[in-house]
């Protein structure tokens, strides 16, 4: 079975690069990045260093100029006029009904395309497509596309157009945050190559909807987070 994993460079995606390489060996598992005109690069750098981390081939495509439309209701684009929101995903959602960080579809046409790589690299073998939805990210339908009933969908849509070949493998699903990172822990994931913060500086901002969670998802493994926070360390008990 070959493995191609959606690689964002976050510490969920890394996560499943972890899990993919232990579960289906190295040589098998192909790593996945696309630009779709996110208003930092980091995260890509990020995701060509787990690779390079395990050994693994590693695939980039650009869709920016697809993506492009989305600025207009997404914070995270280049060129996009609105303000990244920092409050908690709940305030957000409470607020507005959903985070200004939402990609429209952007789950959907990554895994769409991610099906036809893989058709493509692996032509008539079976493979699986990871990639790393999780609990709290579907909660509150913060981000729809990343729930159960949209993967499960997914899947079945990519069964078909790929006459079986092709599935999807969403080994973080049914957890939250925390759990993915005990997940990460006991898998060896690299955590200090990866990376989460929307702003994309040098060092994470730590006030973030996703530093948030990231921070919260460290305290309660009891283990601080060895990536670098701006200002006052939120670690700093710990270490």
């Amino acid at each position: 079975m070959k493995a191609l994993v959606l690689s964002s460079g976050g510490l969920d995606s890394s996560v499943c690069t972890s899990y993919a390489v232990k579960t289906y060996g190295k040589n098998n598992v192909v790593t996945a990045s696309l630009f779709y005109g996110q208003a930092h690069a980091r995260e890509l750098e990020s995701a060509r260093k787990i690779a390079e981390f395990y050994g693994l081939e590693h695939v980039e495509k650009d869709i920016s100029e697809a993506m492009s439309h989305t600025k207009s209701v997404c914070s995270l684009i280049q060129g996009s006029d609105i303000q990244i929101d920092d409050r908690s995903y709940a305030e957000q959602i409470a607020d507005k009904g959903k985070p200004n960080t939402e990609v429209p579809m952007r789950n959907g046409i990554f895994l769409v395309l991610a099906a036809s790589v893989a058709m493509s690299i692996f032509p008539e073998q079976e493979c699986v497509i990871i990639y790393g939805a999780h609990a709290d990210d579907a909660a509150g339908s913060a981000y729809p596309d990343c729930s159960v009933e949209f993967a499960d969908t997914a899947d079945k849509l990519i069964k078909i157009g790929s006459r079986n070949l092709v599935s999807l493998e969403r080994p973080l699903i049914n957890l939250n945050k925390a759990g993915v990172v005990k997940l990460g822990l006991e898998l060896g994931t690299p955590f200090e190559l990866t990376t989460s913060c929307y702003h994309g500086g040098d060092k994470a901002c730590g006030i973030c909807g996703t530093c948030r969670d990231r921070i919260s998802a460290f305290r309660v493994n009891g283990i601080p987070d060895p990536i670098e926070y701006e200002g006052e360390d939120p670690f700093a008990d710990m270490r």
